[in-house]
This record gives structure tokens, C-alpha cells and sequence, in this order.
């Protein structure tokens, strides 16, 4: 199994978790490979994706799980539907933003329940000495991380290793927007919300709903 960027800062999401959350939405969930850790903690977990095929890989991946720890996959597109305000404890997005126009966020924030927190692992353009400066120090990073992985898969035994969800191809597309873009934005439609770079070309923007006190 390769080194993935995005399964790399699952931890980093899930430390977004409110207290108390019982209800959750995945957006771009992709295969579900996020979806179902949100739902192994006992939430129930929405995962929606654009894409038909992920879907269907998600849930084919999820059948042999427990009801109760199987997240409800659904093929819907986040720009074009209607989500149920105030409906979410917790809502993510993992690297699927720059397929959208990023006003999607103002959706999601909306259908965070108060006191809730939306979490964006988002991809950018790299446009800025700083931005190429992070990628050049990511690069020994990320292939030390991939020897690292490959040799921990080549020593399992081969019953033991996880095959992964079935092969499904996630649809490309470079990010268009710079982060200092992302932060423009952000700043206009999630107030008071905090954007972090990462290393390996993505970076954090969490945003917490007021709650019901304010």
C-alpha cells in the first residue's frame, strides 16, 4: 500500500472531533477510508461523494463492517444539493474542496450544528518562495515516508495484509487557488476560523460553530 498523503493526516482530523459528537458528514468521501474511522468511534457517518464509482467502491469496502460502525454512502455532489441545516457535529472535507468552487464551504458551515466544527484538508497552488520552499523540504520527507511503507507492507505476512478498499480512480484536478486565497476567503466566509500548512501540500482550516450560548 503507497504512502498517502491524505491518510497520513487522519489523526490530525480526528483530534478535530468536538466533544460529545454523535452525528458527522464526509464530504468527497472518496472510498470511505475516513468515513470509517469517524464511524468506528461510534458516530453516524454520512460520507457523500460526485463520483458514482467511489461510491460504490466505499460500500463495497464497508459491507462486511457491523451496521452500527458502517457509514451511510450516498452518491450526492455537495454543490448541487441541499444540505439539511444545522444537521452535523462534525463535517470533513479530505482533499476534495479544489474540485469545488470553495463558496461549497459556506454550505457546510451552514449545516454544522452549534457548537460544531468543520475541517478542510485542502489541496493549493503553489505560488509564493514560501510555498516552494515547504515543497522542496517535503520531497526527502515524503520519499522516506514511501521506503517506510513499503518496507513495512513487504515484511507482513502476506494473509495479514489489508488488500484496501476495491481499485476505484478518484478523479484529478490541480488546485487553482493559492493559499493566501484560501486564507482571503476563509477569512469572509468562516469567520474566525484557523487555516495551517502542512507538509505534504495540503493544509488544515478548521472552523468552529458558535453554539447555542454564543
Amino acid at each position: 500500500m503507497p504512502f498517502d498523503h491524505n491518510d497520513h493526516y487522519h489523526r490530525l482530523l480526528l483530534r478535530q472531533i468536538p466533544p460529545g459528537c454523535r452525528t458527522a458528514l464526509d464530504v468527497g468521501c472518496g472510498t470511505g477510508r475516513f468515513a470509517r474511522l469517524l464511524a468506528g468511534r461510534g458516530i453516524g457517518v454520512h460520507g457523500i461523494d460526485a463520483s458514482a464509482e467511489m461510491i460504490g467502491a466505499a460500500r463495497a469496502a464497508s459491507a462486511g463492517l457491523p451496521p452500527q460502525y458502517r457509514p451511510d454512502f450516498r452518491h450526492m455532489d455537495a454543490t448541487r444539493t441541499e444540505l439539511p441545516p444545522g444537521r452535523y457535529d462534525f463535517v470533513s472535507c479530505l482533499a476534495a474542496l479544489h474540485h469545488m468552487p470553495f463558496g461549497t464551504v459556506a454550505a457546510l458551515r451552514d449545516a454544522l450544528a452549534p457548537g460544531g466544527v468543520l475541517a478542510v484538508l485542502g489541496c493549493y497552488r503553489e505560488a509564493s518562495p514560501a510555498d516552494r520552499a515547504w515543497s522542496l523540504a517535503a520531497v526527502p520527507v515524503n520519499a522516506a515516508a514511501r521506503i517506510a511503507v513499503a518496507a513495512r507492507e513487504a515484511a507482513r505476512p502476506r494473509g495479514g495484509r489489508d488488500p484496501g478498499p476495491p481499485s476505484a480512480g478518484a478523479p484529478v484536478r490541480r488546485p487553482e487557488a493559492t493559499l493566501e486565497e484560501i486564507r482571503r476567503e476563509a477569512a469572509a466566509l468562516l469567520p474566525g476560523a484557523t487555516l495551517r500548512r502542512l507538509l505534504f501540500w495540503r493544509y488544515l482550516l478548521v472552523f468552529r460553530k458558535p453554539g447555542a450560548d454564543g
